[in-house]
């Protein structure tokens, strides 16, 4: 048994909720618990015997399962991590979900000040981002990387460099919340299993804000963004505009 396909990110762009949708349906087998978190765990890739059995022995597939799958979206920000999979299963498909870098990096800040793991403030957290990230080096940080998650295209590149483009799917994350049934559907035929009659869509991990980004925080993000969602349009062939307002 081998995993078929993974949701590898990105961190609140919805993919919680595209997560849920995919256990509606009974061909397919998810982790029970979202968020597995093996190809960016860096003690089990310390040797060359890698041992899968503790990865594969998370999932309770049955005889119905065509398909096996998980959700972890710090894959595709974690630099070794498409490499790993890359080795793991060079014929998985890989779903991305991308959102507002601005809107991402709030939203970030605000789960994070929700739960009591951040105690600066927005503006203070965007400014001292950089000096902060360090202390995880030679690793990326997988908290205060509010901003550095957002260059999408770096991570995309990394997903490409290792799988070929028909195997990766890119999605925009406010399209799957104002167009569900539409992109569920493209989902699934990424996936090449027939779509449900019936699914239900609701809101899911949503994490009610302390407060709304100020005028400020959100002008230094589109200075810091414009650049990036520009040059995202062009590889992607997307609308993005609605992104720098």
């Amino acid at each position: 048994m081998k995993v078929n396909f993974i949701i590898c990110g990105a961190q609140k762009s919805g993919t919680t909720a595209l997560d849920s949708y995919l256990r509606q349906h009974a061909d397919i087998c998810m982790a029970p618990r979202k968020e597995v978190h093996f190809f960016d765990h860096e003690e089990n890739f310390l040797d060359n015997n890698l041992d899968y059995s503790g990865y594969h022995s998370v999932f309770n597939r049955e005889s119905s399962h065509r398909l096996v799958g998980e959700s972890t979206p710090v894959y595709m920000y974690w630099h070794d991590a498409p490499k790993r999979i890359w080795q793991y299963n060079s014929d998985i498909k890989l779903i991305v979900l991308l959102r507002n870098p601005i809107d991402r990096a709030y939203s970030s800040w605000n789960m994070l000040f929700s739960e009591n793991r951040e105690s600066l403030s927005f503006w203070e957290a965007i400014q001292t981002e950089s000096e902060r990230c360090r202390e995880a080096l030679p690793y990326q940080h997988r908290l205060y990387s509010y901003i550095d998650r957002g260059f999408y295209l770096e991570q995309l590149r990394r997903l490409w460099r290792f799988f070929p483009r028909e195997q990766v799917l890119v999605l925009k994350s406010e399209e799957l919340r104002e167009n569900s049934t539409e992109i569920i559907q493209k989902v699934f035929d990424f996936l090449g299993i027939e779509a449900l009659p019936k699914m239900k869509f609701k809101n899911k991990h949503s994490t009610p804000y302390v407060s709304t980004m100020s005028k400020r925080e959100k002008d230094y993000l589109i200075s810091i963004f414009e650049y990036e969602i520009k040059a995202l349009e062009r590889v992607l062939g997307w609308d993005c505009s609605d992104w720098l307002v």
